[in-house]
């Protein structure tokens, strides 16, 4: 269905530059950052994440491939905590590239994380979704992912109906 590649050097500079961007658009969408700050705390999250790039310990990215022409379609990114009592990973990041989307690659990925995760000795992966975006709620709904909490907010800046 899709191969995961660990990322290259130059892979992970085009990642990462995306990535930050992409991530401080989704929590201003989200509410949680200011336009003005987003950039800022996007990179200081993500320099925390991976001190040491793409060779920091128990973080692993990887390029979806499709398994014909071995094309990049999108991105995943792993972080493994094997030391805790229960074994666990947390995807970080699933970007699937705008033509390849809605055509299986997104969950294909998530099925081949799973065999990775598995290899790691994990025994649960997480992750985290913006209720602004219900095509990845879906996925992770269709390939059993459920919710362990739920944060909610309502805003004091418009009216309510009493």
């Amino acid at each position: 269905m899709v191969t995961l590649a660990p990322f290259t050097k130059k892979e992970f500079e085009i990642y990462l530059q995306q990535g930050i961007a992409r991530y401080a658009e989704e929590n201003v969408q989200a509410g949680y950052w200011s336009a003005s700050e987003a950039m800022e705390k996007s990179r200081s999250t993500h320099a925390k994440l991976l001190p040491e790039g793409f060779t920091t310990p128990n973080q692993y990215l990887f390029s979806i491939r499709e398994p014909v022409r071995g094309e990049q379609v999108g991105t995943i990114w792993l972080s493994a905590d094997t030391e805790s009592a229960t074994p666990s990973g947390f995807v970080y990041d699933l970007f699937i590239y705008e033509p390849f989307r809605r055509k299986g690659f997104a969950t294909g990925a998530m099925l081949a994380l799973e065999i990775k995760a598995r290899e790691l000795g994990l025994t649960v992966i997480r992750l985290h979704v913006f209720a602004h975006n219900p095509a990845a709620k879906s996925l992770y709904d269709k390939l059993g992912y459920g919710a362990m909490s739920t944060n909610m907010a309502k805003s004091l800046t418009t009216r309510t109906p009493e």
